[in-house]
């Protein structure tokens, strides 16, 4: 087992024109008791607004803030994962998206659970749609058990010791959700990354995960701990979820273990 001290984790942020929702997670991700080697912000082809908020917290910030932004081609969360991974100078990751608030120990939780041969799914609080704009006009990046528009409250407990109890390894892919993630680098890299076939919102997460477990990785879900709050938006539009559960299937009925179009491209130049 990797020496827990011998951990280094870069934390990346995907995002879409939200500037204000980012804001709030780079806030949280600033205030962590245990602070990430860097923070890459995954940028699917954002305005200028995205860029200046990025530039002002990098300068004000104690550690690395990176900006990795692709041109805009319609949803390409798979691209920008894998252009922010590609970079990323940790050898461990985790993955979260642009409209989640983080625990104080979000960072810390993720690095004493990081066991080799794994990957960890982490859950999250909801926040209602009602309560977002009053907590962005805020800036508040705190949630509690009694918070309000709190929605599953359970979610927002943590009891360490507990949660150890429960992340057991599993071989499952269902529920996958790369808004709370986390994994070895060289691990994702072996695999080739997230799959850039996939556009538009679905399955890319779930995809990435199947090559994961075909290749010997297991998955671990981990419940009071590593706390994060996603907080109230409309749903994504899911014109392509049909193609794109087209692109898992193959991957599960011929347990792939990579994929041709991923992350390599990025880490040859």
């Amino acid at each position: 087992m990797r020496p827990i001290n011998s951990i280094s984790c870069s934390l990346v942020i995907t995002t879409y024109n939200s500037p204000d929702v980012l804001d709030l997670a780079i806030r949280s991700a600033l205030s962590q008791s245990e602070q990430p080697c860097e923070i890459i912000v995954a940028d699917d082809g954002s305005t200028s607004d995205t860029a200046m908020l990025v530039e002002r917290h990098r300068a004000e910030a104690a550690i690395p803030i990176v900006h990795v932004w692709q041109e805009d081609l319609g949803f390409r969360a798979a691209a920008s994962r894998n252009r922010a991974i590609a970079v990323a100078r940790g050898n461990y990751i985790v993955l979260v998206d642009g409209d989640m608030l983080l625990h104080r120990d979000f960072m810390y939780d993720h690095r004493q659970l990081a066991i080799e041969g794994t990957f960890i799914q982490g859950s999250r609080v909801f926040l209602s749609q009602e309560y977002t704009p009053e907590r962005i006009a805020a800036k508040n990046i705190e949630f509690s058990l009694f918070g309000k528009g709190i929605e599953n409250r359970k979610n927002a407990v943590r009891v360490p010791w507990f949660s150890r109890l429960f992340a057991l390894k599993n071989r499952s892919f269902h529920g996958i959700r790369s808004c709370n993630m986390s994994f070895f680098r060289n691990d994702c890299i072996r695999i080739n990354g997230f799959n850039e076939d996939f556009i538009g919102w679905g399955r890319e997460d779930s995809e990435f995960v199947v090559r994961l477990i075909n290749s010997g990785i297991l998955r671990r879900n981990v419940m009071f701990c590593a706390l994060a709050c996603h907080l109230g938006h409309p749903e994504n539009p899911r014109n392509s979820l049909a193609e794109n559960d087209r692109i898992l299937e193959q991957a599960i009925a011929g347990k792939l273990t990579t994929c041709r179009n991923g992350i390599n491209k990025y880490l040859a130049q």
